[in-house]
């Protein structure tokens, strides 16, 4: 057995069918497919993103999506191999197919010299703690919009040009235990996905600049959804000017709604959050593996802190 590249087309043409059932949500197969080769041509896809199978002799018995990316610990980058839509055909399951593919692959970061594995876990993390990831905390919170202060601000929308939201986003990450690290192409996949309204089935992308004497001070991402009352937030940002102001954008992103909601914020960011509910997720669970010293004490150190690392908009 070994694992292969498989082309985009290819993949798209003898996977993607397969898949469609699972992760299509509410889109039709054509822009499932669409959006899957969207993703594989942008600058990201080109240089970061490629799709492996997993093949004993000329047959693909499992697949997997592999993301680079990097992350930053301690003012060190450290390199990220994320894998996503693991996944083994019906007939195939039940062979440990998925389970070799997966170690298979850790082997080959390893090798290569990458420091830490991530994925996302929908169902059986405990699958993937048998080949070496460890659980992160993956929570959820869910706050009232009318307990958020409020403040007549002065708003925009990111546009075509999203340099405020990177700088924002950088300085925050700066502050993390550990985060990822956002390069141009990363900004244009995760602005992609966006707007392909592949992470929900409902609602519309609603982003937000609040500026203070002009200057962008804080920015927030995310989706109004007024059939369940309720704003989710995939991530925001502020600088040390936007630190009055980002309670009062939360509430102006939520407008009407009665709520806000999403994955709990990395530290330095949820501590604005007034007394939010908080509660453990049930998909998405974020889990890492060790493939270099420096990733080991990366992830001791997030671990030990009980650290949120990731916010949605990097779900692979």
């Amino acid at each position: 057995m070994r694992l292969r590249e498989i082309s985009a087309d290819r993949y798209a043409r003898e996977i993607l069918p397969q898949t469609a059932p699972l992760w299509a949500g509410g889109r039709s197969f054509d822009d499932y497919a669409a959006q899957t080769l969207e993703i594989a041509r942008g600058a990201y896809g080109r240089r970061s993103y490629r799709t492996i199978g997993l093949f004993e002799q000329r047959r693909c018995v499992a697949t997997f999506k592999h993301y680079d990316r990097t992350m930053r610990h301690n003012g060190k980058r450290l390199r990220a191999i994320g894998l996503g839509a693991v996944f083994t055909p019906p007939e195939q399951r039940g062979r440990g197919y998925a389970s070799v593919m997966v170690a298979m692959a850790l082997d080959r970061a390893h090798r290569d010299r990458y420091d830490l594995a991530y994925l996302f876990s929908d169902i059986r993390p405990q699958f993937y703690a048998a080949i070496g990831f460890r659980t992160l905390p993956s929570r959820r919170f869910s706050v009232r919009a009318d307990l958020l202060p409020s403040a007549r601000l002065d708003l925009t929308t990111p546009g075509d040009d999203w340099k405020d939201v990177r700088r924002l986003y950088d300085r925050m990450e700066r502050r993390a235990v550990l985060g990822f690290a956002r390069s141009a192409p990363v900004w244009e996949w995760i602005r992609t996905c966006a707007r392909q309204g592949a992470a929900y089935r409902s609602g519309y992308e609603t982003n937000l600049i609040a500026r203070h004497r002009g200057r962008a001070a804080a920015y927030i991402l995310g989706v109004r959804d007024p059939e369940k009352d309720v704003y989710v937030v995939r991530e925001f940002g502020f600088d040390r000017s936007g630190e009055r102001i980002i309670g009062p954008l939360l509430r102006a992103a939520a407008g009407d709604l009665r709520r806000l909601s999403g994955w709990l914020p990395p530290s330095g960011a949820r501590e604005i959050l007034p007394k939010p509910a908080v509660g453990a997720r049930k998909h998405s669970i974020f889990m890492m593996a060790p493939l270099s010293r420096e990733g080991e004490a990366a992830l001791d150190a997030a671990l030990a802190e009980r650290a949120e690392v990731a916010w949605s908009s990097d779900h692979v």
